[in-house]
Formats: structure tokens, C-alpha cells, sequence
């Protein structure tokens, strides 16, 4: 480890930067945020710098550097494009034992500036010990979303009651679980969804019986259409923190693996004519798993409230007294149009879209046709890849152009996706001649020849006049 990591406390501490450019302009704005007060030496000092050091505990001298510009100081940063300037401040700085940081000059510098994630008064520090600052700020990136913006709050929220729970709870390690339980369970909830009242109240009632009663929790959490980039933030930090999983069939093995590795994991996918699970036992499930304390993870692809019947599960979840969370995620119509080039709407063609189911609880395609056939509208069909001959014929025999564009979009997002695209009249004998597998999203509408107009360009897609070359 060539560099120790250490937090350094600065507030109402002098600091001396040497510059007056941008690169000092970013440094003097990270001091600032640690409440120092900012010593400022430079020939030229940028406009915006001047304004951001005014008030009386900064300081700014437009001149050159000298060795008394070090009294008083706590830490040096030089920052100046003359690299005579850089290394006379670190020679002076390090005979009088000051920490020195020399921008973009590592060997110069006794501490380097980490990439920080600020969750104040969280805060997590990434380092490349200067090799790689761009690899740094990648990771820090990644890192982001992993720490939600609420754990500010939440750390301060729990400092407030740190010396009550010493006083309460005499046992270290019975102490430690009890923050274990906290941060893990419905107090750190609450506070994530901004419901800070609510979070001091029930953690006012741990402390009263010395441990946090264990309550269990579901989570009904959209995993978008199957891309695991487009998972929200908040989808996965609840999904690393389940005790059990309850999965769809279109969850991709990338996304559960993204789960907590020691979590209990069950396939209740269902798909056309085969149920692994019945949808009565799978909402029976979650709340006997929540009963017993657990925090349970419904996993379901797309979006939870399209097609996805979590509606009648939060019924069941609701009437038991279970609480939840329902996590929105990206529904199949709006990821595998944007993956297919496809907009849903344009001024232009299409000033309204609708989604409609491909198939009916009873296993029919009885829609009310005469409302899917308007001109400017765009129709969206989730699982009607069986029902697309009929959905075919009956737009057409209720008033709608035969020429009308439609497209087939198979295992969107994904790295296996496929566009067929034809018409009304041609889809039907374009799908009988390909080996087209499930799942399926079926877009019509004009919008769809805008993906030629367009220039839109995937591999492996096909067109009603055959594949479509790169």
C-alpha cells in the first residue's frame, strides 16, 4: 500500500493553494466543502474563484509565492502550470513537515486527492495511488450506485441515538447486531423513501425493548425487460439485501446473479399453457415468507404493474398487514422500442400509444378491436407472439390499413435480440418461415418505418423482404 487512507478534518483549517486556474478552481471547491479556509496565492486568479473565496476567513493574493504564504497553514496544494512554481511550494512545504499535494506530479505529492462518493457524513474514498485517476473515477462511478443518496441522512439520523442505544444496550456484540438489524430492516427503509418521522419512531420503539423485532417485508421489484444495465439503483440495493427471491422465467440468470449470493432462491416463472407456480399459491408464498420475518424479493421482468399482476399480489400482501415496497422498473414496450430504434411516439405519426395483453386470462384474444385501430396511435402487444396471426386478421377486418408497418421484437435488449419487421399483411407468412422464440413484444404503428428512416441498425434482424444487411 503506497498510500495510507486516512480522513483528514479541515473545518475553520487554513489551507494554502498555489494556482489560480481551473485545475486550483476544482481543488479550492473540494476544501470548501470540508469547511476550510483557503489561502490563495497566484499571479492570475480566475474571475470565478475570486467570487467563490470572497468573505472574510479566505484569503487571496494575486502575487508571487513565498515561503511565509506557509504559516498558519494545516495542508499545500499546488496547482499552477509552472512545474519551477510546483516543486519550489513542495520543497518549502516539506522542510516544515506539511502535507503536499502537487497536481498531476504523484512523485511530489506526501497525499493525493481520492475520487469521493459525498453521503455526507458517509463518505468512501477510491484511489489508483495516482497511477490512474481516470480508473478511479470509473470505479467511483460504479460505487454510486451501490450507496444511495439517503445514507447521509440515515448515518446522521443514527448518530442521534448512538449514545441512548450505549446507555440501553450494555453488550458490545448485542449492540452491534442491533445496528445490523436497524440498518438492514424497516428503519433504513423508511428513511430511503424520504419518511423520516417514521423512521425515528419505530427506532425509538427498538431501543425501548432493546433489540429490533424482527418483521418481514416484501419487495416487488421491476427488472426491466432484460438488460441489466437498466436496472434503477434502488431495484438493486433491495435486491442485495433479500433473504429470500421469488423469480419470473424472464429474469435473466445475469440479473439473479446480482442478488445477494446467500439469498434462497425460487422459480415461480410462468409462461403460455405451463404455470410452474399458480399465481393464488405464488401471493400465498410472500406472505408467509414475510410472517416468518424475512425480507422477500418478487423479482419480475419488465415492470410490476404492466401485465405483471402485481396489483393482485400487493392485494393479498395488503390484506395480510405485510408491508412492501414496489420498485418500478423499464417495461418491455419502452426498452425494446429504444433497443430496436423504434419510437413509441413522434409528432409527426403517432400522438398516442397503447399496451394491450396478447392473450386474455382465459387464454383468448377478445379485444375491443374497434379502439386499436386508429390511424395516429401506436399499439403495443405484450405476449401475442401465438396470438399474432389473429391480432393480424382483426386489425384489418376492423378498418385498418393492410400496408399498416408492424414489428416483432424477440428477446429485447438482450444480446440474442432479433427485429422482424413487415406489415399487417405480410407479418403472418414472414413468422411461419422463422424459428422466433419467446418473449416477444409486437409494435404497430407507423412509428415503426422510422427504424429504416432512420438508418437504425442491429445485428441479427430481418425485415418481410428478408434479413437486413449490416
Amino acid at each position: 500500500m503506497d498510500y495510507l487512507p486516512i480522513f483528514l478534518r479541515l473545518k475553520h483549517q487554513r489551507a494554502l493553494v498555489v494556482g489560480g486556474g481551473h485545475v486550483a478552481m476544482r481543488k479550492v471547491q473540494m476544501l470548501l466543502r470540508a469547511d476550510a479556509e483557503v489561502r490563495l496565492v497566484a499571479l492570475d486568479v480566475l474571475s470565478e474563484l475570486q467570487q467563490l473565496l470572497q468573505g472574510n476567513v479566505h484569503e487571496v493574493a494575486q502575487r508571487a509565492f513565498t515561503e511565509a504564504d506557509l504559516l498558519g497553514v494545516k495542508l499545500v496544494i499546488a496547482a499552477t502550470d509552472s512545474p519551477e512554481i510546483n516543486l519550489a511550494v513542495y520543497e518549502a512545504a516539506t522542510l516544515l513537515n506539511l502535507p503536499v499535494n502537487v497536481v498531476d506530479q504523484p512523485q511530489l505529492c506526501s497525499f493525493i486527492f481520492p475520487s469521493i462518493i459525498d453521503r455526507s457524513p458517509v463518505v468512501v474514498a477510491v484511489s489508483s495511488g495516482g497511477s490512474s485517476p481516470v480508473l478511479a473515477r470509473l470505479l467511483r462511478a460504479r460505487l454510486e450506485t451501490y450507496i444511495p443518496s439517503a445514507y447521509g441522512s440515515l448515518a446522521a439520523l443514527l448518530g442521534q441515538y448512538r449514545q441512548l442505544a450505549k446507555h440501553r444496550i450494555s453488550s458490545i456484540t448485542v449492540r452491534m447486531r442491533f445496528w445490523e438489524q436497524i440498518i438492514n430492516g424497516p428503519v433504513a427503509e423508511l428513511m430511503m423513501s424520504g419518511q423520516e418521522e417514521r423512521a425515528k419512531l419505530l427506532l425509538e420503539q427498538n431501543l425501548e425493548h432493546d433489540q429490533q423485532v424482527a418483521t418481514g417485508e416484501v419487495y416487488l421489484v421491476g427488472a426491466g425487460p432484460g438488460d441489466p444495465d437498466l436496472l434503477t439503483f434502488r431495484a438493486l440495493r433491495l435486491m442485495q439485501q433479500a433473504d429470500v427471491v421469488l423469480y419470473d422465467r424472464l429474469v435473466s440468470q445475469q440479473i439473479l446473479n446480482m442478488t445477494r449470493q446467500d439469498a434462497e432462491k425460487i422459480h415461480v416463472g410462468k409462461q403460455r399453457s405451463m404455470h410452474t407456480m399458480p399465481q393464488e399459491e405464488i401471493s400465498n408464498m410472500l406472505v408467509t415468507l414475510a410472517l416468518q420475518g424475512k425480507r422477500v424479493l418478487r423479482l419480475k421482468g419488465g415492470d410490476p404493474f404492466i401485465f405483471g399482476r402485481g396489483g393482485e399480489e400487493i392485494e393479498e400482501l395488503a390484506a395480510a398487514g405485510i408491508p412492501f415496497q414496489i420498485v418500478p422498473g423499464i417495461t418491455a414496450a419502452s426498452g425494446c422500442a429504444a433497443y430496436a430504434g423504434i419510437p413509441l411516439t413522434h409528432r409527426d405519426y403517432a400522438q398516442s400509444v397503447r399496451f394491450v395483453t396478447g392473450h386474455l386470462k382465459n387464454e383468448t384474444c377478445d379485444l375491443d378491436w374497434s379502439q386499436l385501430v386508429q390511424k395516429e396511435q401506436t399499439v403495443v402487444y405484450y405476449m401475442g407472439l401465438v396470438s399474432l396471426p389473429e391480432i393480424c386478421r382483426q386489425l384489418i377486418a376492423h378498418g385498418r390499413d393492410p400496408g399498416t408497418p408492424i414489428a416483432l421484437i424477440q428477446q429485447g435488449t438482450t444480446p440474442q435480440q432479433k427485429v422482424y419487421t413487415g406489415t399487417l399483411a405480410t407479418m403472418p407468412q414472414l413468422i411461419k418461415s422463422k424459428e422466433v422464440k419467446a418473449p416477444t413484444l409486437i409494435i404497430v404503428g407507423e412509428v415503426v418505418n422510422l427504424r429504416d428512416k432512420l438508418a437504425w441498425r442491429q445485428t441479427q434482424e430481418s425485415s418481410a423482404d428478408g434479413p437486413v444487411a449490416e
